[in-house]
């Protein structure tokens, strides 16, 4: 049997303010997250030769930990400055790519996109010092196929979908299509998507041993007769398998350095791998389609978004980022027919922008209705800034705009308005784990 390459892949992402909110009501949490944030390179020093570690960070995270006033605050827990530094090892991280307010992509309006992947790109490239990140991580890996024009013209090679949605457009066994990378088009466009085992993700979720997963992963490749490549993708700061603080008990201790031991041993047919090397040495094989869905959450297998549409509230505060979009869109359109650039209603513009990209954060709609509130304050105040951009263009009345498709005015820089009209985000609900795998 050939040796199996083993992709571990991890998302890390905190909604807007969260971490803040923990640390004045539940500091305890808040440590634990940060804590497992901080565990990542310090369990891989000198460990460069054999780790090989995918990260999906959100903008969000990203812009909490480089925020100085919070690096202050937690100054003494994590050195948050040093964490980013050390996440710039390119020998044991490939940083993947994602949206900035970790929005479930096919929800939301084609526009919103790629504000999303552009600011998310600004904040990267600056923080951890990469020009180009190859793989895309959809958030909630919310992924439809005409994601792939979008993700092609932001030059990523990659993207990781579930197994549950991939469908062979080539004859190929059940192994060929879960353990090596295909090739899916949508119209001129093509990507190469790498498939996540979603059984094997789920023990690496809620914990496992170096044994079962060795054997687990021999007897599902071992009528392979190609080099496969065996992908677990899970949240990398979420359950106690990933926050436990004790020796041996989590993730790290329990499972990954023993499997790096035992793989430098020799006593290991597992590799760990970078998609990218293993694309660059094997290649892709046969095409396939994959259907719209997410990943499996606590309790739902992801296939129509039940989770984030599952009540008409819900299913409401989607069709209001639409209406919302298409009104800021427009204006933002008009506003650059005229050449307004700077100046209180493009301030204005870029305000009522912001609010909708954070409105359209996930996690808004993961837990049911509980956070939806945040969704519907951000909506408002997008909507009274855009009011305000609104009565600053007057006396000008807006021409028709071509249709169907329109230019989208260039990214706005992710930083804060002034003033943000949401209240500060707390916890998750009372009595919730986010465990969001099956």
């Amino acid at each position: 049997m050939a040796t199996v390459h083993h992709a571990l892949v991890l998302n890390l992402h905190q909604p807007p303010g969260n971490l803040q909110d923990l640390l004045e009501h539940q500091n305890w949490e808040a440590r634990e997250i940060l804590f497992a944030l901080d565990r990542i390179p310090r369990s891989l020093w000198g460990r460069e030769e054999l780790a090989r570690v995918h990260l999906s960070l959100s903008g969000t995270l990203l812009e909490t930990l480089s925020d100085p006033v919070f690096q202050e605050q937690v100054y003494g827990i994590v050195d948050c400055g040093s964490l980013l530094w050390h996440l710039q090892n390119q020998a044991l991280f490939e940083v993947v790519g994602t949206g900035y307010f970790h929005p479930v992509l096919p929800l939301i309006p084609e526009a919103d996109r790629r504000e999303h992947l552009a600011r998310w790109l600004d904040i990267a490239r600056h923080l951890l010092w990469r020009p180009r990140f190859q793989g895309f991580w959809p958030p909630e890996m919310g992924f439809a196929m005409e994601l792939i024009p979008l993700l092609r013209a932001f030059g990523y090679r990659y993207v990781f979908v579930d197994s549950e949605h991939v469908e062979p457009v080539d004859e190929m066994s059940w192994q060929e299509l879960r353990y090596r990378p295909h090739i899916a088009r949508y119209g001129d466009d093509e990507i190469i998507v790498v498939v996540r085992d979603r059984e094997l993700s789920d023990a690496q979720e809620s914990g496992m041993d170096v044994d079962w997963f060795l054997n687990e992963v021999a007897e599902r490749t071992k009528w392979c007769d190609f080099a496969p490549l065996v992908t677990t993708c899970t949240d990398g700061e979420n359950g106690g398998w990933f926050r436990n603080v004790t020796e041996g008990a989590n993730f790290w201790t329990a499972f990954y350095l023993p499997l790096l031991d035992r793989v430098a041993a020799g006593e290991a047919d597992v590799r760990p791998t970078f998609v990218s090397d293993y694309l660059d040495e094997h290649g892709v094989h046969g095409e396939v389609r994959v259907r719209t869905g997410a990943w499996n959450t606590g309790w739902h297998h992801g296939r129509d978004f039940t989770q984030w549409m599952g009540s008409e509230r819900q299913r409401q505060a989607v069709a209001d980022y639409a209406e919302a979009s298409r009104m800021i869109h427009d204006a933002r359109w008009f506003a650059g027919e005229r050449g307004v650039t700077e100046g209180p209603e493009s301030d204005a513009l870029a305000e009522a922008l912001w609010h909708l990209l954070r409105a359209e954060t996930s996690c808004n709609l993961y837990w049911g209705e509980s956070w939806v509130p945040r969704a519907e304050a951000d909506l408002q105040a997008a909507r009274l800034a855009l009011e305000r951009a609104v009565r600053l263009a007057q006396p000008h009345q807006a021409p028709p705009r071509p249709e169907p498709e329109t230019p989208v005015q260039g990214s706005v820089s992710p930083a804060e308005p002034a003033a943000a009209a949401s209240e500060p985000l707390a916890s998750q609900p009372e009595g919730a784990e986010r465990e969001r795998h099956a």
